[in-house]
């Protein structure tokens, strides 16, 4: 009579599944300080080849994965503060700029064309209404639609993402090599058709919440549908959007 074959599993590997030994070492930390000649004998799997390697060189390849990931993760945050600090040096400048005109008639340009040549933005216009009597008439104050006006109140923050046929886009053309009187500003060869992507701010009471009523609306444009998109960082539009709204409010009927 054959005998049956003696199995190869240990008593312990019987009676406990692979989540309980797991359990058990991270229970009994000193279960390997107290039986460090198994530390030897364990073999494991190399991730990189068929040969198996020690549970130190596991160890060690795991800790060079780990110092890559954070190696990367590093450079990321540093491309990220050298953007962020060349953004913040550009607003400084569009700051000053802004500060330093002196003509309110002039300033709604000041404003569009900063834009344009301290942010590289191809495209920016803006539109004030409820101006006081001596700049009623002026270009950047045209009449505005009601659905504008509308849209405007509803922006608690910046808007960015594609151009899906806002009426304010149609303020970004025709393009101009100068600059227009109304107060925008735009690339030769840019037109509201050629406008893929859109950023729209909306012009409120500086000292006034959220919630104040609008007094204008800032747009800016791009022919780079990735230009302004929905899931972009909007602290420093909002930013501009503020000081925008502390600069045109001298505009303002008092």
């Amino acid at each position: 009579m054959r005998r049956p074959k003696a199995s190869s599993r240990s008593p312990l590997a019987e009676t406990m599944n692979d989540r309980e030994v797991a359990e058990y070492l991270l229970a009994n930390p000193d279960f390997f300080a107290e039986h460090a000649e198994l530390l030897a004998t364990i073999r494991l799997a190399n991730p990189h080849g068929k040969a198996a390697v020690s549970l130190q060189e596991r160890q060690m390849e795991m800790l060079r994965d780990k110092n890559k990931h954070l190696e990367r993760r590093l450079a990321e945050l540093l491309r990220y503060g050298h953007e962020n600090d060349s953004i913040a040096s550009k607003f400084n400048r569009w700051t000053i700029r802004v500060m330093a005109e002196r003509d309110p008639y002039a300033l709604p340009r000041t404003i569009a064309t900063g834009l344009r040549e301290i942010f590289d933005v191809p495209q920016a216009a803006l539109r004030v209404w409820d101006v006081s009597e001596p700049y009623a008439q002026a270009e950047f104050a045209r009449h505005v639609g009601e659905e504008v006006r509308i849209f405007a109140n509803s922006l608690a923050t910046p808007y960015c993402g594609a151009n899906t046929g806002f009426e304010a886009a149609q303020w970004l053309a025709p393009a101009v090599s100068a600059v227009s009187d109304d107060g925008s500003a735009g690339s030769t060869g840019e037109s509201a058709h050629t406008t893929e992507s859109i950023a729209l701010l909306a012009l409120r009471d500086p000292e006034g919440t959220e919630e104040a009523p609008t007094f204008g609306l800032l747009v800016m444009g791009s022919a780079d549908a990735r230009r302004f998109h929905d899931g972009m960082a909007t602290d420093f539009l909002t930013q501009i959007g503020a000081l925008a709204s502390a600069a045109l409010s001298r505009l303002l009927p008092r």
